[in-house]
């Protein structure tokens, strides 16, 4: 699988990424097999850029994911986790987490954005995947956590990891274009994960963020904007920004796989192609909770559209 620089890092990610939140038991149980096989097959097809975060699950998609890549020697991986949400005992446990995940209720999220708090998620996520140092940390979503300094103390303590060399790089996961774009001003941090604001439906949704960015690199998530763009038509109730679709939005939506299909393509092929088309992007990271969802992300960005179907959009 071809590759592509972090700028000014020395780190080198896959065009296409394992997102790990499906190892967390995303929505619906992955199964220990399913979790084991989707990153084995990842690996046998080329995939050497894995992402998680301790959100995912409450800990559990790290653990999996440590346990899956430990059989690898630990130079011939990236790997990306986040800070922001500390995994601490719930004094009031439920039969449930209660964010998304299908995991027990006896833990829970802790937003902790200073320093201490910083250390003490990358101590536990170092414990959890099982390795001695992380290639890449985010923080995660500051923008949505309430506290205000969340993203000036945050950056702050991960740029003291990178020049202590437990991290190689520093950078932020949001999906909001405002938030990256200002750090990215005032920040030294090398990347950003942009979910959902940088795809086929959202063509110039991160202008701003890539301005801001200069030649610093840019990993792109969410690119089938909830599911709408991942089917050849969207389906009927199918979301957008994790709502359902309003009537305009699956307008456009079926607007483009007309287009797609006059060049022979499909809809999620170009999804996943779209973000690549600009330099400063240097990865497309996907959920993939099967190994049979790993082998189809595969081979749709192996399916590349041919130049008429970018002019015909005017990209």
């Amino acid at each position: 699988m071809r590759d592509r620089a972090l700028h000014g890092t020395g780190i080198r990610l896959t065009e296409l990424a394992f997102g790990g939140a499906s190892l967390g038991n995303l929505y619906t149980v992955t199964s220990e097999s399913d979790a084991h096989s989707s990153v084995a097959e990842a690996w046998r097809l080329g995939i050497r850029y894995f992402d998680t975060a301790p959100h995912y699950g409450l800990g559990l998609s790290e653990r999996r994911l440590g346990a899956a890549l430990g059989a690898h020697p630990r130079a011939d991986y990236v790997l990306s986790t986040k800070v922001g949400r500390l995994v601490v005992p719930n004094e009031n446990p439920t039969e449930s987490d209660t964010e998304g995940f299908a995991v027990p209720g006896d833990l829970r999220r802790e937003w902790d954005f200073s320093r201490d708090g910083v250390l003490r998620s990358v101590e536990a996520s170092l414990e959890r995947l099982g390795t001695d140092y992380i290639d890449i940390l985010y923080l995660h979503d500051p923008d949505t956590s309430g506290i205000d300094d969340a993203m000036t103390t945050g950056a702050a303590a991960l740029i003291e990891l990178r020049e202590q060399g437990v991290v190689r790089a520093v950078g932020i996961g949001s999906n909001s274009a405002g938030a990256v774009a200002q750090l990215f001003r005032e920040s030294d941090i090398d990347l950003a994960m942009l979910a959902g604001r940088y795809t086929l439906l959202e063509q110039h949704g991160a202008d701003r963020v890539f301005e801001a960015a200069g030649e610093r690199s840019i990993v792109a998530v969410g690119v089938f904007n909830s599911g709408l763009l991942s089917t050849s038509r969207p389906l009927p109730g199918a979301k957008y920004n994790y709502e359902p679709a309003s009537a305009e939005i699956l307008a456009r939506a079926n607007e483009l796989a007309d287009l797609a299909e006059a060049h022979d393509t499909t809809l999620p092929q170009a999804a996943i192609a779209f973000p690549l088309l600009n330099p400063q992007v240097a990865s497309v990271a996907v959920g993939m909770r099967t190994a049979e969802q790993v082998a189809a992300n595969v081979e749709l960005l192996e399916r590349r559209p041919t130049a008429a179907l970018w002019s015909a959009l005017g990209v």
